[in-house]
């Protein structure tokens, strides 16, 4: 009996610690279960690397076109076709086509690890170049991650299309931004995944500028990362709605004797 009781209150405990997870991180990882990961950039074919060199040519000609005109697009896609970009329309679509064979390379393999720190606190752990991610510190009260910079805030939702650089792929993000004397700082997270749901992102950003406008910090972080069947299926796909059935036939009415 005291053996029961005891294997009874171990599944109780896990699933107790399970149902806790934040919902950001539902579907993502499972706590205390290490998550293989890759850092990596996503790259075009070198080919493109000329066409963009005509295109820097063209913005240092009229920097300040070439600042109004790139405001107006989203970030992380192409730019719509303006030919004073320095490309030709047929230059352009070889652009866009070249663009379209972006890969992620993976640089690093890292080991991901979510943690609960406190009663309302979780951590990712992560080892080698992702360790910056540790110092990160997520509250589910509050809906906060802290860092030691300070406090970063729910931002828009992330629903990202094709085109963009890292693909289509939906997530959160949180940002930090904070000017003072000596300068400004900004940091943003963003958790996700990949359509398809074969793999999830976690994508960590930290920029300082001097008062002079120079740039004192500048870090990078895309860490790519399978999504295991156990964890995906907290977080299914919404189902799609069955199809109405249709509507039996009277049966006709046929009084004809045989």
């Amino acid at each position: 009996m005291k053996i029961c009781a005891s294997l009874a209150s171990v599944i109780f405990a896990a699933n107790l610690a399970a149902a806790e997870i934040p919902k950001v991180f539902s579907g993502l990882f499972e706590p205390d279960v290490p998550v293989k990961g890759q850092i990596g950039v996503v790259m075009p074919p070198p080919e493109i690397d000329k066409l963009v060199a005509k295109v820097e040519t063209a913005a240092r000609k009229d920097p300040k076109w070439f600042r109004e005109f790139s405001a107006q697009s989203k970030p992380g896609i192409p730019l719509p076709f303006d030919e004073r970009l320095g490309l030709i329309k047929t230059e352009y679509d070889d652009y866009l086509a070249l663009w379209s064979k972006r890969e992620f390379k993976p640089r690093e393999e890292v080991v991901l690890t979510l943690r609960k720190s406190s009663a309302d606190t979780w951590s990712l752990f992560a080892t080698g170049g992702a360790s910056s991610l540790t110092t990160l510190r997520y509250n589910a009260k509050t809906d906060t991650f802290r860092s030691p910079s300070g406090e970063l805030k729910r931002a828009d939702d992330i629903k990202a299309d094709a085109t963009s650089i890292l693909g289509e792929w939906s997530g959160l993000e949180w940002k930090f931004e904070e000017e003072t004397v000596l300068g400004k700082m900004k940091e943003n997270v963003a958790l996700g995944r990949f359509s398809g749901n074969a793999h999830g992102v976690v994508i960590y950003r930290a920029q300082e500028t001097s008062t002079e406008g120079s740039r004192l910090l500048d870090s990078s972080l895309v860490v790519r990362f399978p999504i295991t069947a156990s964890s995906a299926a907290k977080n299914p796909e919404p189902a799609a709605k069955p199809a109405p059935k249709p509507t039996p036939k009277p049966a006709s009415k046929n009084t004809k004797k045989n």
